[in-house]
């Protein structure tokens, strides 16, 4: 028998909502174990060359002063195997090698911050620097590119009735998430503890376990709540085995957090890109072939390379697809995943080229691509499990009043203002991950659930908390969800929109055990009221079984578990992805409309109001849902207008590694935004809930968006982001 949804689909409060607003959670620079000290690290001040020498003399100097370890006296490291990503990963002062701009080359510690920061500034180190290679658009590109193709592209662009040749650039973005990056290391009988700032409490433990060579059981890591990460708080970066490696040398729980401005080149950041495209299309405007040729930067030992392809090769019907990206090393520190990893920057030129095809043709930007629609995923052949995107145009055009665009552009003014609308599609995969819950039922009737997963602020612990209460058939104030440590079972981490999809089955599957297990006691139990009756008839709401058939023959879980001499009722929920081939192309979809207004003479670029419409599978928690989807629109706003990590390429240093220069969305940039979910989309082939994931499908789409709107506002097509008042004087 199915079970009520009373809590899944409702607008409810975030359960650690009162905790976080009055402060009362700790995030992981909060917590002070007994004997803490603090660890400040020294940058390199270039980006290139080797060190020569570095004096600490002055800085050990100082009072409170407890060490200060460099290449020089760092303990030897064992060799790491198989790094992730790709290359030889950047050790904690290992060698005498700089090879980007801030690179931790020595680190401080004292008993108090405002000592070790001022012994930082002391020590002096000298260099034998070489010039750096940091511009992306004059830097050499790897030999090995990633490569796709089907068809004859090249023949089909030649035949083109239309032909389209364009180049696009993204600059560099950073995620400046509110809480900097930090840990607190402490050692124990050769046992390590850290409370870290992470996305993957487990994936942690084994990263640091190879830094150290330890076994991973040996490895305790605590990460209850995280205060935004967007994706570079997923990998284990170099700040934090300093962390440990200091608390180690002087046996003492040591703290570290990175500044603000050490963000900028010590966590990674979302790739700038030169990405070419060109379309070919018949006279009706069916594609015949796009052939991508993207560069993105990396560093110079790793390689850090994103799906940036995958919507070019399967968003729209085309037979034709030539694809090349290559990635381009640069004496920098490696990129890593920032919202809507790859698939947001492959959308940028994918839909501008769109839009751009469509003024072309005359069409309407909507109907170009109602017309390339696909019947199958063309880049594998494999049927959707849904695919809604026709449902989220017709949608969104019809809430955001798309008949009122006027397809000439500079055509609407608003005083000194042009007005414009643009729209974009956007995908992004369903990702899935093995992953388990405990669940356990306690004799008073509340429920404890733990899984190793991760919350960078979304609110993993409510959603959670709705599967388990339906699903056990208590109210949401009889269940409690714990998550963050990697002493609890193990779980997918928070990335890659999987967390819902992964945990939340685990946690349905513990559930569904667990209230099985109680109804097959009570049906057994000759002391019950339900003893005899069907399993298939018995359902729990409000902590109480009964037959549907006679909803009086009924008792409470604590009456159950209190006849039958229990303290608790327990299982373990588990799911993961099924083994084989895939049988389905596995995707979420999203359409974002956006109008613009921009100053005629002044070259100002504001959005008024945006709407995103999504077919993301069932929604477990529509509040959530919307802070997901208001918070990529923002976020995309940010990077389609403003962000731009600026370095100078004379020395590698980046010039606006601060809030004030590094320009993100305030209050007075918001325009009226609003989000549309797609109803009855639940998605059964992706998972047992028939959820997609949502956190990255909300950001794929929006810059495109906004651009192809200022485009409509004003004729100018600007095939750069950020788009500048500069650019459009």
């Amino acid at each position: 028998m199915s079970q009520p949804q009373a809590a899944v689909g409702a607008a409810v409060a975030r359960v650690d909502a009162r905790l976080r607003v009055t402060g009362r959670v700790k995030y992981a620079g909060d917590n002070n174990p007994d004997g803490v000290v603090h660890a400040v690290i020294v940058d390199s001040r270039i980006s290139k060359g080797r060190i020569t020498g570095v004096d600490a003399t002055a800085a050990l100097a100082q009072t409170g002063v407890l060490t200060v370890i460099s290449h020089l006296n760092a303990p030897v490291l064992p060799p790491v195997q198989g790094g992730f990503p790709p290359g030889e990963p950047l050790r904690a002062f290992q060698d005498d090698q700089v090879r980007f701009f801030g690179q931790p080359v020595a680190v401080v510690a004292a008993t108090t911050l405002e000592v070790a920061q001022h012994a930082a500034s002391l020590v002096e180190v000298a260099y034998d620097s070489q010039p750096p290679s940091t511009d992306l658009s004059t830097a050499t590109p790897a030999a090995d590119p990633e490569t796709y193709a089907r068809g004859d592209a090249d023949q089909a662009l030649d035949s083109a009735d239309v032909k389209l040749d364009l180049t696009y650039r993204m600059a560099r973005q950073h995620h400046n998430a509110m809480e900097p990056a930090g840990i607190v290391a402490r050692w124990d009988s050769g046992k390590l503890t850290l409370w870290e700032k992470t996305q993957a409490v487990q994936f942690t433990g084994f990263s640091m376990a190879a830094e150290f060579g330890m076994n991973p059981a040996d490895i305790h890591v605590i990460s209850p709540v995280v205060g935004g990460a967007f994706g570079n708080a997923f990998r284990t970066w170099v700040h934090s085995v300093i962390a440990a490696m200091v608390a180690r040398e002087v046996g003492r729980p040591v703290k570290l957090v990175l500044t603000r401005k050490q963000l900028y080149f010590g966590v990674g950041y979302r790739p700038a890109y030169v990405y070419g495209l060109s379309l070919g299309s018949d006279s009706r405007g069916r594609l015949s072939a796009a052939v991508h040729d993207a560069d993105s930067e990396t560093s110079s030992y790793e390689t850090h390379l994103e799906d940036t392809l995958v919507p070019g090769r399967m968003l729209y019907s085309t037979p034709n697809v030539q694809q090349t990206h290559r990635t381009v090393p640069l004496d920098v520190n490696t990129p890593t995943w920032m919202r809507g990893p790859g698939y947001s920057s492959g959308a940028y030129p994918l839909e501008s080229a769109m839009d751009e095809l469509a003024h072309e043709l005359g069409l309407d930007p909507i109907e170009l691509r109602l017309r390339n629609e696909p019947d199958d995923d063309q880049s594998n052949g494999l049927p959707f499990s849904t695919r809604r995107l026709r449902e989220c145009y017709s949608t969104g055009a019809r809430e955001f009043g798309w008949e009122r665009r006027d397809p000439r552009p500079g055509s609407v003014r608003d005083g000194d203002w042009l007005v414009g609308m643009g729209m974009a599609a956007g995908v992004y995969d369903t990702q899935r991950s093995a992953s388990q819950a405990s669940v356990v039922l306690n004799a008073d009737g509340t429920a404890l659930l733990r899984s190793g997963t991760s919350d960078m602020g979304p609110g993993t612990a409510t959603s959670m908390t709705q599967v388990a209460a339906d699903a056990l058939g208590l109210t949401m104030r009889r269940v409690t969800f714990q998550l963050g440590d990697s002493t609890m079972p193990p779980a997918a981490g928070h990335f890659g929109s999987q967390t819902m999809a992964s945990v939340g089955s685990a946690v349905q599957d513990g559930c569904d055990k667990l209230r099985d297990q109680a109804i097959g006691l009570a049906v057994k139990d000759e002391g019950s009221p339900l003893h005899g009756v069907d399993t298939a008839d018995v359902v729990v709401r409000g902590g109480r079984l009964y037959a549907k058939s006679d909803p009086t023959r009924g008792e409470t879980y604590q009456r159950l578990l209190a006849r039958n001499n229990l303290d608790r009722l327990e299982t373990l929920g588990s799911w993961a992805p099924p083994d084989g081939p895939a049988r389905y192309s596995l995707y979420a979809y999203a359409a974002t409309f956006a109008e613009v207004a921009v100053h005629s003479r002044l070259g100002l670029v504001r959005a008024r109001r945006m709407l995103g419409v999504y077919d993301a599978g069932r929604i477990i928690s529509p509040a959530l849902a919307d802070s997901q989807a208001l918070g990529a629109m923002i976020g995309g706003l940010g990077a389609a207008l403003l962000e731009h990590t600026v370095t100078d390429h004379r020395d590698g240093r980046i010039v606006n590694a601060n809030l004030a220069d590094y320009l993100v969305p305030s209050h007075a940039d918001i325009p009226d935004i609003r989000a549309v979910y797609l109803t009855g989309g639940n998605d059964g082939e992706a998972d047992p809930i028939g959820v997609k994931g949502l956190a990255e499908i909300v950001a794929v789409g929006v810059t495109p968006a906004i651009a192809n709107a200022v485009f409509n506002a004003t004729g100018r097509r600007i095939r750069e982001l950020p788009i500048t008042p500069e650019m459009l004087l």
